[in-house]
C-alpha cells in the first residue's frame, strides 16, 4: 500500500438485498460501481467465515476458519443459473428493512438451498466443476462438511461432548458417521461449491474494475469447530479436550477487568515443529479470497495473553510469547510477499512494533480516538500519522462517527474536535469533517465505513465489543446511495490524490 488510495467498509451481510442479507447477487455488484463511479480502490469486508445465531452471529466466532457462510449464496444468482425455480423463491418474506432477522433469513434460505441441491442430485448441473471444487479442497471442506452434518445430528452440541469416538476421531467410527450422513455431507459441500463459485467471480468482477478486496482474519479460531475438532494437538487443551487456556486481554484503562474472548489458545511449539503448516494452509487459502488481510490481534504474534480455563474475567491471566519473526520468516519463503494489514490497536508495546517495521506490514489508526486530552502527541490524530498506515475513522467495532458524536463524546472533546478542523463542528455534518481529515492525511491509505460516509447514528453501529446481542444486524438501505453523495465522495477522493492513474495498478 505504497501509493495514495482509498475505500469503503461495507461487511457483505449490509449490502441491500430483498432476502434479508447482503448477499453475492446484483447489488454487490452495483457497489462495485459504486466504488468505480467514485474512484474508489478498496473494498473492505468482514471475515466470509460461517456464523451462528448461538455465537451472537459474529463472524469472528466461526464453525470453521476456512468455509464459506451460506446465506451470502444468491438466489438471483441460483435463478439465473436455472439452478431453482421462481416458485422456490416465491412468497419472498417481508424482512425487515435496516436489520436482520436471523432466524427467519436461515429458513428461508434453507428452504432455496434444498430445492438446489435437489436440483444438483436429479439434473448433476456442474457435476464436473463440482467435483474439481472438492477435490481442490479436500484437505477442509471434508472435514468441515461432516463436522456440520454431526452437529445436526448431535442436536448442535459441542463437538467434545459427542460419543467419545467421533469426538476422538477414530477413524472406523468416522466412516461409519460419513456412510450414515452422507447425503446432508453432501449437500453442505455443495452449498461451499456454490458460495465460493459466486465469490470468486464477484472477486474476478472487482479485480477487473480495479477494486482490491481487503478481507478479515482473526488470529484465533472458535473452540466450537472443525478447526480445533480436527486438530486439537495445535491447542492448548486437557485430556478430554477442553480448553486449558484462553484468550483475551488484561485489565486496561477501557475495562478494569479486561476482556475474556475464551477461544482456545495455540501450543505454538507444536506448529512450529510441523513448520506452520496449519497456519500456512490458513493464510494460502484466505489469500485466494482477498487481495490483502487484516489480522485481527496482530499482537499476538509478539506475546499473547492466555487467562486459565474457567477464570470469569481475564484478571489472572499471564502474557506468554508468540512465534514473532520465526513464523512470519516462514510465511515469506512460502509467499512471495505478505499482502498483510497487521491490527494494532490498543496498548502496543516496542516487540509488536519491531515485527510489523521488520516485516514492513502497515497498521492502523482511528479517528475515534485522536481526540483525548493528549491530542497533539496522540498516534492517531492526522498530524501524527505516518504514511505506511491504514486510516480509519472508524472501524466495525466503534460507534458510527456521528453516533460517537451525539452519544459517547464528552464536551471537551466535542470541543478539541471542532479546534482541530478550525470551525463550529455539530452532529449534521461531524462524518464529512472526519472524512476529510482521514482523507487529507499523509497515510497512503484511508478506508471509510459506509455508515461515515452516509452520515448515519448509531443505530447502524455493526458491533459492540462485550456484548452478544444486536450485533452484526445493520443493513443498508440502497436509496441512501444517492448521486450527491456519490459526487461528494469523488470530488473529495480526487482532491486529496486519493485516485489511481489511468493505467496505473499495485502490482
Amino acid at each position: 500500500m505504497n501509493k495514495r488510495a482509498c475505500g469503503i467498509l461495507l461487511p457483505i451481510l449490509s449490502i441491500p438485498s430483498p432476502y434479508g442479507i447482503g448477499d453475492f447477487g446484483p447489488w454487490a455488484y452495483r457497489f462495485v460501481d459504486f466504488l468505480v463511479e467514485t474512484r474508489q480502490s478498496y473494498w473492505q469486508i468482514l471475515p466470509l467465515t460461517p456464523t451462528d445465531p448461538s455465537f451472537g452471529n459474529t463472524p469472528y466466532n466461526s464453525f470453521s476458519a476456512f468455509a464459506g457462510n451460506n446465506l451470502f449464496i444468491s438466489p438471483d444468482l441460483l435463478l439465473s443459473e436455472g439452478l431453482i425455480k421462481k416458485e422456490d423463491v416465491e412468497p419472498i418474506p417481508t424482512f425487515p428493512k435496516n436489520i436482520i432477522d436471523y432466524p427467519e433469513v436461515i429458513r428461508f434460505k434453507n428452504h432455496i438451498f434444498d430445492r438446489a441441491y435437489q436440483h444438483f442430485k436429479t439434473e448433476k448441473t456442474s457435476l464436473h466443476e463440482y467435483e474439481k471444487f472438492c477435490e481442490e479442497n479436500a484437505y477442509w471442506v471434508e472435514d468441515y462438511s461432516l463436522f456440520m452434518a454431526a452437529k445436526a445430528r448431535f442436536q448442535g452440541k459441542v463437538w467434545s461432548e459427542w460419543p467419545i469416538e467421533i469426538r476422538n476421531r477414530q477413524p472406523e467410527a468416522l466412516q461409519k458417521l460419513r456412510e450414515e450422513l452422507q447425503d446432508r455431507v453432501e449437500r453442505e459441500k455443495y452449498l461451499q461449491y456454490l458460495f465460493f463459485k459466486q465469490w470468486f467471480s464477484l472477486k474476478k468482477y472487482c479485480n477487473q474494475k480495479g477494486i482490491q478486496i481487503i478481507g478479515d482474519i482473526p488470529i484465533y479460531v472458535h473452540y466450537d469447530s472443525v478447526d480445533v475438532w480436527r486438530n486439537p494437538q495445535i491447542f492448548k487443551l486437557d485430556e478430554e479436550k477442553r480448553p486449558l487456556y484462553v484468550s483475551g486481554v488484561p485489565p486496561d484503562y477501557f475495562s478494569s477487568t479486561g476482556q475474556l474472548w475464551g477461544n482456545p489458545v495455540y501450543r505454538w511449539d507444536v506448529i512450529k515443529q510441523d513448520n506452520y503448516a496449519w497456519w500456512i494452509q490458513r493464510m494460502e487459502h484466505t489469500l485466494k479470497l482477498y487481495d490483502w488481510v487484516r489480522i485481527d490481534h496482530f499482537r499476538g504474534f509478539a506475546g499473547y495473553w492466555e487467562v486459565p480455563a474457567g477464570e470469569k474475567t481475564a484478571i489472572n491471566g499471564r502474557w506468554v510469547p508468540g512465534p514473532g519473526e520465526d513464523f512470519f520468516s516462514t510465511l515469506l519463503r512460502h509467499f512471495s510477499n505478505l499482502p498483510i494489514i497487521a491490527e494494532d490497536l490498543g496498548v502496543i508495546t516496542d516487540d509488536v512494533r519491531e515485527l510489523m517495521r521488520r516485516f514492513n506490514l502497515p497498521g492502523m489508526r482511528v479517528l475515534l480516538f485522536a481526540f483525548s486530552e493528549d491530542l497533539p502527541t496522540n498516534p492517531y490524530a492526522p498530524h501524527n500519522h505516518i504514511r505506511e498506515c491504514i486510516v480509519y475513522t472508524g472501524t466495525h467495532d466503534n460507534n458510527t462517527v456521528r453516533g460517537w458524536f451525539d452519544n459517547e463524546a464528552t464536551p471537551q472533546e466535542k470541543e478539541r474536535v471542532s479546534k482541530y478542523i478550525g470551525r463550529k463542528v455539530s452532529s449534521l455534518n461531524v462524518n464529512w469533517e472526519f472524512v476529510r481529515l482521514a482523507m487529507m492525511s499523509v497515510a497512503n491509505t484511508t478506508i471509510i465505513p459506509i455508515q461515515d460516509i452516509l452520515g448515519l447514528g448509531q443505530e447502524a453501529r455493526m458491533n459492540k465489543p462485550a456484548t452478544t446481542e444486536g450485533n452484526y444486524k445493520w443493513r443498508l438501505s440502497p436509496e441512501l446511495i444517492t448521486s450527491k453523495v456519490a459526487a461528494k465522495l469523488r470530488e473529495m477522493t480526487e482532491i486529496y490524490g486519493r485516485t489511481l492513474k489511468t493505467g496505473e495498478n499495485f502490482k
